[in-house]
């Protein structure tokens, strides 16, 4: 099948109908021009005009994504930083870069497009995110006489309006989910509209995407608190009309599927495969494949000519995604969004395809046709074998997927190939903000079928290292060997079905405790030896103090676990090491409750290669391990432990002597910021009684609002912060009274 066309000419093959039977089933064109198939090298000659500098409109990964290609194609680029971002990666990337200053200004259009105009650039890349589905910001550029690398403004009006897209889409024959579209906003409307859908029902952002101002809601009795969450979410998100909802039927086993479609400005449409985003948080993509799993070939052409009669509904020109829901209880899909822009997970697509996205989006926007047919296309679609990307996000799935931030102490990345990328935006010693998205890069795999792309993900996951900050790093692990996943069982719920599953607790191996004590007993030779010819570091090799090294001297460590993922999490272990001689120790293993195992004659070589890093490799009886253990500067009691693909964080405990001696308490009867956040409200008042699992504050961090709740029953002491403050990780929010304090009030 060829590139479908906004024409009446040049018939080759026109698309066979179905029988209309159904949500599945393509239904003719209403307009006047015949959808049809083209060569994309026929027709007239047009002009040309090659891209020769460019602006990119972003940040972090896709600006620096978009820069190589830039590169190789011989465009000069000009990046844009604000104040947080003026150490990034994308600031250095290119040698003109330009200050905006404000976190938010990113979203500065009109001084985006003057400095553009100002330094004389031809072109604007706007990426994903921020402007780039801003019909504003696109006309603008239009205006300004810069080209903007992306669709017509008027068709990423039609299409960027979830309510005018639906109604275009419903017009030209697309199935659409039931739901209401309307004007009218009143929560009274809304709610009555709901109560005709029926419940549960879906809260969405007419201006929604990436997840951001969307909300399940499972009954009347919490619409109003749902409703009124996404719009703050949506407004904070989008800016002006963000607030504005659509309210559809939410499908209870949905998958979520998507088409990657490209347009030329002469009528030529192709689809370049399907990409399947089931796998989900917070209505967030984690992970994406293509092909889709368990679609057969007839469904999966149906939806490839779905999505392109989309983009030719709305003379779409350049890459857009055409999303579908997937009904797995029916069989039947529908529209849902089109996203007029390049997707974070447009690398899946390249991979399967063997194409560069962002070189097609350069070149038709310079006035050529486009580079392939769609039989070329899926021709290679059937040689390349199937692709997975998974992406990286600091955050802690353990604990509700709270974002986090904070800076890359450590980063190791796994060897790139053919067959594995990284797109990524940080590098070692890079802060991750706040202010932004918490994606830290994106891991792409191929392999000849989708089995051996998961095995070779979850490979490259397993050498992925990061210390600094929490990630998704460990749970993408556990899907990769997730037998559901494996198996292409998939939906938007996938995460809460199988949550068993996905979030066992690990058991902490005995040698991970010893490679522990091990590395830190390398550390603490290397700190006391200071004559010159010792400081550097120094190998187990020697002794333990003074004397011979056949001389036995003993050190002793209390590690506690400090990992969410860990079945010992915060149970302490003691770990007594003895050097017997040159690179040999015994070593015994403490836990309350367990007998004391004991590995004698462990050979032990360790090497330094910076002041909070030692790399060991161990013989234990009966197997080699290689470890690498990486200490926090800003918190010399923190410790991460890499072993067999494993990460587990510890704690270095003290002496029993050493709080009680210096008076330390750990503050109790509180709660406290999980993440660096901003206090959007307080949902109790001092002197309040509030029962477990209460709402107390609504904080705000990396643009999506979190509740944070009551881990007790108890009456609130104080209120620590007020509306708009800004907290650090770990800064008391709430104080609850003492028990004592409690009891006299009663």
């Amino acid at each position: 099948m060829r590139s479908l066309k906004r024409s009446t000419q040049h018939h080759i093959r026109a698309i066979a109908l179905r029988p209309a039977s159904g949500a599945r089933l393509l239904a003719a064109p209403t307009s006047s021009a015949c959808i049809t198939t083209h060569a994309s090298g026929s027709g007239s000659s047009s002009t040309v005009n090659p891209i020769t500098s460019l602006l990119i409109a972003n940040r972090g990964e896709i600006a620096l994504r978009i820069a190589r290609t830039a590169a190789a194609m011989g465009i000069r680029t000009t990046t844009l930083y604000t104040d947080i971002d003026a150490a990034s990666q994308h600031a250095k990337c290119a040698p003109h870069s330009l200050a905006l200053g404000a976190p938010s200004a990113y979203l500065d259009g009109d001084r985006i497009v003057a400095l553009a105009k100002q330094h004389g650039i031809q072109a604007l890349h706007p990426g994903y995110g921020f402007l780039s589905e801003n019909p504003k910001f696109a006309k603008a550029c239009e205006d300004a006489g810069i080209v903007f690398v992306g669709p017509p403004a008027k068709a990423m009006a039609d299409m960027g309006d979830k309510a005018r897209s639906k109604e275009i889409m419903t017009n030209a024959g697309v199935p659409c989910v039931p739901g209401y579209h309307g004007e009218e906003q009143s929560v009274e409307q809304l709610q009555a509209r709901a109560r005709e859908i029926k419940f549960p029902v879906l809260l969405k952002s007419v201006k929604g995407g990436g997840g951001k101002g969307m909300r399940i809601v499972k009954t009347e009795e919490e619409f109003e608190t749902q409703l009124k969450s996404a719009r703050a979410e949506a407004r904070a998100s989008f800016g002006e009309g963000g607030e504005v909802m659509l309210v559809e039927k939410y499908i209870v086993r949905p998958r979520h599927v998507e088409v990657q479609v490209f347009a030329d400005r002469y009528g030529n449409c192709v689809a370049l495969g399907e990409r399947d985003c089931s796998v989900q948080r917070r209505h967030q993509k984690i992970l994406e494949e293509s092909p889709a799993p368990l679609l057969d070939d007839a469904m999966r052409h149906d939806l490839w000519d779905k999505a392109r009669t989309a983009a030719l509904a709305v003379g779409y020109v350049g890459a857009g995604t055409v999303e579908f829901i997937l009904d797995r209880d029916t069989g039947e899909f529908y529209f849902m969004e089109m996203n007029t822009r390049l997707q974070v997970e447009h690398p899946v697509s390249e991979m399967v395809t063997g194409t560069d996205l962002v070189e097609w989006q350069f070149r038709v926007a310079a006035g050529e046709r486009l580079p392939l047919t769609q039989d070329e296309i899926e021709t290679r679609i059937h040689q390349r074998g199937a692709a997975i990307e998974a992406r990286i996000y600091a955050e802690n799935p353990e604990k509700g997927f709270f974002p986090d931030s904070g800076k890359l102490v450590h980063l190791k990345t796994p060897l790139t190939s053919e067959d594995i990328r990284i797109d990524a935006g940080f590098i070692e010693g890079d802060t991750v903000s706040e202010a932004y998205d918490g994606m830290i890069a994106k891991l792409i795999v191929r392999g000849k079928d989708r089995e051996t792309a998961i095995r070779k993900l979850e490979l490259a996951l397993r050498d992925y290292e990061v210390v600094g900050l929490s990630t998704n790093i460990e749970f993408l692990k556990r899907l990769c060997r997730s037998q559901a996943f494996i198996e292409g069982d998939l939906e938007t719920g996938f995460i809460e079905k199988w949550r068993d599953d996905l979030f066992k607790p690990k058991h902490v191996s005995d040698e991970v405790f010893v490679q522990a004590a091990l590395g830190m007993l390398n550390s603490q030779i290397s700190h006391s030896l200071s004559a010159p010819a010792t400081q550097t570091n120094t190998p187990h090799g020697q002794t333990l103090g003074f004397g011979d090294a056949s001389t036995q001297r003993n050190r002793k460590f209390a590690f506690r676990v400090k990992d969410d993922t860990s079945a010992e999490e915060g149970k302490l272990v003691n770990v007594s090491v003895t050097q017997t001689g040159r690179d040999l120790f015994n070593v015994a293993v403490s836990r309350d409750g367990a007998d004391t195992q004991v590995y004698e004659n462990v050979v032990s070589t360790s090497t330094s290669p910076s002041d909070t890093k030692t790399s060991l490799t161990t013989f234990f009886p009966n197997t080699r391990i290689e470890s690498t253990l990486v200490r926090d500067p800003t918190r010399e009691d923190r410790l991460t432990l890499f072993q067999l693909g494993h990460k587990t964080e510890l704690s270095l405990e003290p002496p029993a002597w050493f709080d009680k001696a210096l008076g330390l308490k750990e503050a109790a009867a509180s709660v406290v910021a999980p993440m660096p956040c901003k206090i959007l409200r307080n949902e109790v008042e001092e002197g309040q009684e509030v029962e477990k699992g209460a709402p107390l504050v609504v904080i705000e961090s990396m643009k999506m609002e979190t509740v944070i709740r009551s881990p007790q029953k108890g009456v609130i002491k104080k209120l620590a912060h007020k509306q708009g403050d800004i907290c650090k990780a770990g800064t008391v929010l709430v104080l609850f009274e003492e028990e004592a304090e409690a009891a006299e009030s009663s």
